[in-house]
């Protein structure tokens, strides 16, 4: 229920990571930045509390990631940001999720709402005629956005296992134009086997596989608070 006094000192955590990123069946190089930091959160309406007017607030460990790579034809920047209640016993779900898409040929937005009913609003505007301008409800269930704050919240107890249902991520979704809803997925933890990475020790890997998706994701990270990330892979069928 408390989270490590490292994510209030009243400052943000800031990491880049080297990026490969699979775009048009070839890898290309970029990077990638998440930046953490704890901030008051209006439930009804949820937006940062700036004024402290309004007493349904609560505090929210935020991430906003952001990737940037181009294809040697398009540059791309993907920029999405999560909200997750600190107080997991109280508040057992992400309220808000955004994420944003860039390149030559336009913009797209995606944005899920917790509606308090477990189930979520999701809204979707895109420059894809398939796609369009969209909205809809999706069952409350576990969102692949949301691990990276699970992780940073309290490591490895904190992560579902086994045979579960996710939606994947909306970056994901956005970028291989695929429905907004829950597919079945495996979870498991494990003790990290995998090459070394310099400077780490005692590290842990959460995997989740979509099988009917052929994605997997693989998240490393250390096993004491403040559990850093330190690897984090994914593997998918590329779809253009």
């Amino acid at each position: 229920p408390d989270l490590d006094p490292y994510w209030y000192q009243g400052k943000a955590e800031i990491s880049t990571y080297d990026l490969q990123q699979v775009r048009y069946g070839a890898v290309h190089p970029g990077e990638l930045t998440l930046i953490f930091v704890t901030e008051d959160f209006l439930t009804d309406k949820q937006v940062k509390n700036d004024r402290y007017q309004n007493p349904n607030s609560t505090k929210v460990l935020k991430t906003n990631q952001l990737r940037r790579f181009t294809t040697g034809v398009y540059d791309y920047s993907v920029m999405s940001s999560v909200f997750t209640p600190v107080k997991r016993n109280e508040e057992a779900y992400t309220l808000k999720v955004t994420t944003s898409a860039q390149d030559w040929c336009g913009q797209s937005f995606s944005q899920l709402n917790y509606d308090d009913g477990q189930q979520y609003r999701w809204q979707w505007n895109s420059n894809f005629e398939v796609e369009g301008d969209r909205s809809g409800e999706v069952q409350a269930d576990l969102i692949e956005d949301e691990i990276l704050n699970l992780i940073r919240m309290g490591g490895a107890p904190t992560l579902p296992r086994g045979n579960i249902d996710v939606l994947p991520p909306l970056e994901a979704l956005l970028l291989n134009h695929l429905p907004v809803e829950p597919v079945p997925a495996t979870a498991q933890v494990a003790e990290y086997a995998g090459d070394p990475i310099e400077g780490t020790t005692d590290l842990m890997t959460y995997t989740i596989a979509y099988p009917s998706l052929g994605r997997e994701l693989a998240i490393t990270f250390e096993r004491e608070s403040p559990y850093r990330l330190e690897r984090i892979r994914t593997q998918e069928k590329s779809r253009g």
